[in-house]
């Protein structure tokens, strides 16, 4: 069973950009311990950019969160969620490394004195506390593993080195009924300005919660909370809870039996979102079971298919037929009406990619610093490292025959980022690793850096990056 028999190209319409060091993290965890699933590297998930101060934050999945100046030469902790006087109590996997400190986004008026938002951020994080009660619980309730938690924060002086505000305010929490993708991220639309409905609405992103096949049908029921990107009001009151608002433009605000919060369901793992600011798309990652990761365009109230659908492809009820597991059927791609199916996906045998595959992103990328990849979408591959493009202004259907590579210029040759990290890790004494943990972020002017968990170091795409404001 091939359900994507053509392979990416691995040399046909590769682009070769530059990439240079900008800035390293601090090493994170346990002082005490020395194995490096405790203390090591940080852990970096997100880079985003706050114009209102100048700065770039980086988020570590232990805890911390810095902020970085413009040109790459200063970066200070700004608040560890690990510290014990937020008795947060972070719940952070060993193995996997993907729980923890997950996601955070700045409201569109941190920086604006005496707007709603002033002074106000948001953190979306694992916890082993277990009080107070969850607002949203699993189908089968008596699986409560950890809590996911979004967090608003305010600071006083936004400008401030160091986050200078009190304890949190919990918005939302959600009772997870296994270790399987469980939070995503957070993110306000950036090109929704004052006076439209968009703007200070926050976005949220949850995975299913499920075991593997997706027994409870959580991302396909409307009731549940799980495999679904939200979108709320940080600033507002009219949610069950009280301590956020529901927009009145959401899909099901106002429907029976379906949660208000909702704007679009049916995902798995929705890891990334983001948006083209030429046709405002929101575009979406979503990382597959067992055999197809894709990238779709999410409008409201978009259904994306999961469970009933990997991809374009629909799930086995009954994967195993005479010994053998198939767990798509690839004989009726995209046959059922009213799903919104991949525009990109890939194959997680493909000869490029590792044993383990997880898509991240994502970058639609208007620029003209990086004039090779001006109007190329831009995402990758979490394990491997390999970072992809497709044309975002050419429809596509779906499949990976479109997709190519993006390599790396440093230092005159042509590497991989997995190679990078590698090289990177012997420099530092650190062990052989197999995997890179890439993740995007995105800065001033569009520019693009490339995190990774695995040697602490921010690269950056292009050339030197220009401060335009002065240095926090």
């Amino acid at each position: 069973m091939d359900p994507l028999p053509d392979r990416i190209a691995q040399t046909v319409g590769v682009i070769e950009v530059d990439i240079a060091d900008f800035a390293r993290l601090p090493d994170s965890g346990d002082a005490e311990s020395g194995d490096e699933r405790d203390r090591g590297p940080a852990l970096m998930m997100l880079l985003v950019d706050e114009p209102g101060t100048c700065r770039l934050f980086v988020n570590d999945l232990r805890g911390p969160l810095h902020g970085v100046s413009y040109d790459g030469g200063t970066v200070r902790l700004y608040i560890d969620l690990s510290d014990p006087k937020w008795n947060l109590n972070l719940d952070v996997s060993h193995e996997a490394r993907d729980f923890g400190f997950a996601s955070f986004a700045f409201h569109p008026q941190f920086n604006q004195p005496g707007a709603p938002g002033f002074g106000k951020f948001y953190t979306f994080l694992e916890t082993s506390n277990k009080a107070p009660e969850a607002d949203f619980k699993p189908w089968n309730e008596t699986q409560d593993h950890f809590d996911t938690i979004l967090l608003e924060w305010t600071a006083l002086d936004p400008a401030a080195a160091v986050y200078d505000g009190g304890p949190p305010r919990e918005l939302l929490r959600i009772q997870q009924p296994h270790r399987w993708h469980n939070s995503g991220q957070v993110a306000f639309n950036p090109l929704a300005v004052p006076g439209e409905p968009d703007f200070g609405m926050l976005y949220v992103g949850t995975g299913d919660g499920g075991l593997p096949g997706a027994p409870y049908g959580h991302a396909q029921n409307l009731s549940f909370i799980y495999g679904k990107i939200l979108r709320i009001d940080p600033l507002g009151s009219n949610s069950a809870n009280g301590r956020y608002g529901i927009p009145e433009d959401n899909p099901f605000a106002g429907k029976p039996g379906r949660l208000a919060e909702i704007y679009a369901y049916g995902m798995r793992n929705p890891q990334r979102f983001g948006w083209d600011s030429q046709t405002g798309n929101l575009y979406v990652t979503d990382i597959g079971a067992d055999v197809i990761d894709e990238i779709s365009i999410v409008s409201a109230g978009a259904n994306l298919g999961w469970n009933r659908w990997e991809g374009s492809f629909r799930t086995h009820p009954e994967p195993i037929v005479d010994g053998i597991y198939y767990p798509v059927d690839i004989g009726d791609p995209r046959g059922e009406p009213g799903i919104t199916y991949p525009i990109v996906e890939f194959d997680h045998s493909d000869p490029l990619l590792k044993a383990a595959v997880a898509v991240t992103g994502i970058v639609a990328y208007r620029g003209d610093a990086i004039p090779e990849l001006k109007d190329k979408l831009l995402f990758g591959d979490i394990v491997g490292g390999e970072v992809f493009y497709v044309h975002i202004d050419r429809p596509h259907d779906g499949g990976q025959d479109q997709i190519r590579r993006v390599l790396f210029n440093h230092e005159g040759e042509t590497k991989t980022l997995l190679k990078l990290v590698q090289e990177s890790r012997r420099q530092q004494g650190l062990s052989e690793i197999p995997r890179a943990d890439l993740r995007f972020g995105t800065g001033p002017d569009g520019q693009i850096f490339l995190l990774n968990k695995r040697d602490g170091m921010i690269r950056h795409l292009g050339s030197a990056p220009k401060t335009t404001c002065p240095s926090p």
